[in-house]
C-alpha cells in the first residue's frame, strides 16, 4: 500500500507510499515519447564473472548521538527530537554548473516550475548544477520507464523505482548506463563518503549485473511490509499482539460490522497484503535457497494455509468490501477516519500514519501472529530501488556521483536538513523541541520534488512530536529483528525473471484475488501455481539457483 503525503514535520524520506494520480514531467517531455530499440545484451548474470567488491563500508563518525541506539542487525538509531548540533557534511558544491537531467518516480503532485519554486532553487544552488527534473507519478512509472528503456534519449540520473521488476531491466542498465565499479568498488568509494556510509546489505540487495556495480541503492530499513493497526479497535475486540492466528481472525471479525472493518486493502500487486500473511504461515520471503535449489513462496505448503486464513477473514467480513478496487488515497482516508482498522504498508508509513490519524487512535505496528509455524516477518531488500547514471566521460561520472553523495548526506547534517525540510523561515519553523515544522509552502514544495528517491541516507527512527511512539517502535524493532526472513533472490540475476517477472506477478495477484473473494476455491491454487511455473517461474528458480550456487563457491 501507499499513503498520503506527509506535512508538518514530515517530508521526502517518508514518501514511500503512492498517493495515486497527478504529477508531471518537468522540462523534458520528449524523454517519455514513444521510441524503439533493442533492450540489450541478455548476459546479465553474475555466474562465471569476476565480482567487483562492494564499497568498503565506512560509517560516518561525526554527528549527533541517538537517544535510542540501534544495532548492526537492523534496529534503527532512534532520535526523540531533532538534533541541535547539526554539522556541515560537505565542504564544496558537488556540481560543475552544467545541466543535469533527472528522472524519478514521485508519490506527490506536480512540482511548481523552477522559477516559482524556492525549494528547487535552494537545492539546485547547493548542488551547483542546473536540475531538469522529470517527476513521474507512480501509477505511470512502469509505462514511462519502459519507453525510456526502449529509446536513446536518456536522463543523466535515472531512478529505477523499486516498485516492480521491469522487463529486461538489467539488460537495459548494462547496455546503456554507466559501469560504476571503478568509482565505487572497495576503497574507491571513500571518495564519496556518504555513499560509503550506505550499509553493505543495501548494496547486496541491489545486486550486481555481470559482476559489476551499475547503480547506487536508495537505502531503506531492514523491515519490509508491516501490518499497521488501529490498536484501540483491535484491543477492544480481544486482540493479543503476537498471539495466535485464530486470535487474530476472531478479533478481526469481532471488530468488524457493517460500518467498520478490521482490515482494508488496495488494488495492486499485493492484494489483501497476502505476502505478509504468507510469511507468517512459514513460507519463504518470496524465494529461499536451500539444498542447492531455490524454493518459492507460492509452492510452500504454508501458502495455501495463508489463503485459507484470508478466505476466513473475507467470509467473516473483516475486510472492507471494496478492498479489490480501493485506490491508495481512498484506503488512507478509510484508515485515518476509523472505518478501516488495519492496513499492510511499507515500514516507513509509520510516520505519516501517526500524523494523519491526528491522535484519534493508537497507531501501532503489529507483531507477527503465530499460525503454527512460529513467528516470522518480512525483511526488506535494504533499498527501495536504485539509481543509475547515463554513460559519460569519467570526469562527468565523478561529478554526478558527487551529486548523489550530497543527496545521501546523513541525518543531523545541514545538507540533510535542506533536502528534507527546505529553507528555515521559508519552508519550515522550529517547535520548542527544535523539531522542524513545515510551513504551507514547505508542505507544497518539498513533497513534490522527490530528491530522496534519487539517493538517500540510511534512515533513522525519528518521529517528531511522537516521542512515545518512537520508544514503542524501537522496542517493536528489537523484538522483530530476530524474526525477519530474507529473500534469497536479492542480488541475483535471471534472464527469465528479468523478462517475465511482471507477468508472473500478475498471475499470482489475479489468482489470490479470485480465491480470497470466493470466485475460486483454495484447492484451485494448485492449477494457478502450475501455470505460474510453466509461464517462467520454474525456469527462473533454476536460474537463480545456478547463479547462487556459483557465487557460493
Amino acid at each position: 500500500m501507499s499513503a498520503s503525503v506527509p506535512s508538518s514535520g514530515f517530508s521526502r524520506r517518508t514518501l514511500l507510499r503512492a498517493i495515486g494520480a497527478g504529477s508531471a514531467v518537468i522540462a523534458a517531455p520528449a524523454l517519455l515519447t514513444a521510441c524503439s530499440g533493442d533492450a540489450g545484451d541478455s548476459s546479465v548474470g553474475n555466474k562465471g564473472t569476476k565480482l567487483a567488491p562492494w564499497p568498503t563500508y565506512t560509517p560516518i563518525t561525526k554527528g549527533p548521538k541517538p537517544d535510542l541506539p540501534g544495532t548492526t542487525e537492523g534496529v534503527q538509531d532512534g532520535f526523540l527530537n531533532y538534533p541541535s548540533d547539526t554539522f556541515q557534511a560537505t565542504n564544496d558544491k558537488p556540481g560543475d554548473g552544467s545541466t543535469v537531467h533527472v528522472m524519478a518516480v514521485t508519490y506527490g503532485t506536480a512540482p511548481s516550475p523552477y522559477e516559482n519554486n524556492k525549494f528547487w532553487q535552494a537545492v539546485q544552488g547547493a548542488l551547483g548544477v542546473k536540475i531538469k527534473f522529470s517527476a513521474v507519478p507512480v501509477a505511470d512509472f512502469p509505462k514511462k520507464i519502459a519507453t525510456v528503456m526502449a529509446g536513446d534519449d536518456l536522463p543523466d540520473i535515472l531512478d529505477i523505482g523499486g516498485i516492480a521488476s521491469f522487463p529486461r531491466e538489467a539488460e537495459f542498465v548494462k547496455k546503456k548506463m554507466a559501469d560504476l565499479s571503478e568509482f565505487l568498488s572497495g576503497d574507491a568509494a571513500k571518495d564519496y563518503p556518504h555513499l560509503a556510509n550506505i550499509p553493505t546489505y543495501a548494496w547486496e540487495g541491489m545486486g550486481r549485473i555481470s559482476g559489476k556495480i551499475y547503480g547506487v541503492p536508495v537505502a531503506r530499513p531492514a523491515f519490509g511490509d508491516t501490518l499497521f493497526i488501529n490498536a484501540d479497535m483491535y484491543k477492544a475486540a480481544g486482540y493479543q499482539d503476537g498471539g495466535s492466528a485464530d486470535n487474530f481472525i476472531q478479533s478481526a471479525i469481532k471488530a468488524s460490522n457493517s460500518k467498520r472493518f478490521a482490515l482494508g486493502a488496495y488494488t495492486g500487486s499485493n492484494p489483501f497484503g497476502f505476502k505478509t500473511h504468507a510469511i507468517q504461515h512459514g513460507t519463504p520471503n518470496l524465494w529461499e535457497f536451500k539444498d542447492g535449489k531455490m524454493a518459492d513462496m507460492y509452492g510452500h505448503e504454508g501458502f495455501k494455509e495463508s489463503l485459507e486464513f484470508l478466505v476466513r477473514l473475507h467470509k467473516g467480513k473483516a475486510f472492507h468490501p471494496d478492498s479489490t478496487s480501493l485506490s491508495v488515497p481512498d484506503l488512507n482516508t478509510q484508515y485515518f477516519n476509523g472505518t478501516v482498522g488495519g492496513v499492510v504498508d511499507g515500514f516507513l508509513a509509520l510516520q505519516p500514519n501517526l500524523r494523519d490519524s491526528k491522535g484519534a487512535f493508537e497507531v501501532a505496528a503489529a507483531m507477527p501472529y503465530d499460525a503454527g509455524a512460529g513467528q516470522h516477518a518480512m525483511r526488506n531488500r535494504g533499498c527501495f530501488g536504485y539509481t543509475v547514471l547515463k554513460k559519460a566521460p569519467k570526469k562527468r561520472i565523478e561529478m554526478l556521483l558527487r551529486v548523489l553523495d550530497f543527496l545521501a548526506s546523513p541525518f543531523g547534517s545541514k545538507e540533510f536538513e535542506l533536502l528534507e525540510y527546505g529553507v528555515e523561515g521559508t519552508h519550515f519553523e522550529r517547535d520548542k523541541d527544535n523539531n522542524p515544522i513545515l510551513t504551507e509552502l514547505g508542505i507544497t514544495e518539498t513533497k513534490a520534488l522527490p530528491f530522496g528517491r534519487i539517493c538517500d541516507a540510511p534512515p533513522v527512527l525519528y518521529l517528531p512530536g511522537f516521542a512515545e511512539a518512537a520508544r514503542a517502535n524501537h522496542e517493536w524493532q528489537k523484538k522483530t529483528v530476530p524474526l525477519l526472513k530474507r529473500n534469497d533472490q536479492w542480488g541475483l540475476q535471471s534472464a527469465t525473471f528479468t523478462s517475465k517477472g511482471a507477468s508472473l506477478d500478475q498471475i499470482v495477484a489475479d489468482g489470490v484475488t479470485a480465491i480470497v473473494t470466493g470466485r475460486q476455491k483454495v484447492s484451485d491454487w494448485d492449477a494457478i501455481y502450475s501455470k505460474w511455473q510453466q509461464s517462467g517461474g520454474r525456469k527462473a528458480a533454476e536460474e537463480f539457483a545456478e547463479e547462487r550456487s556459483a557465487l557460493d563457491k
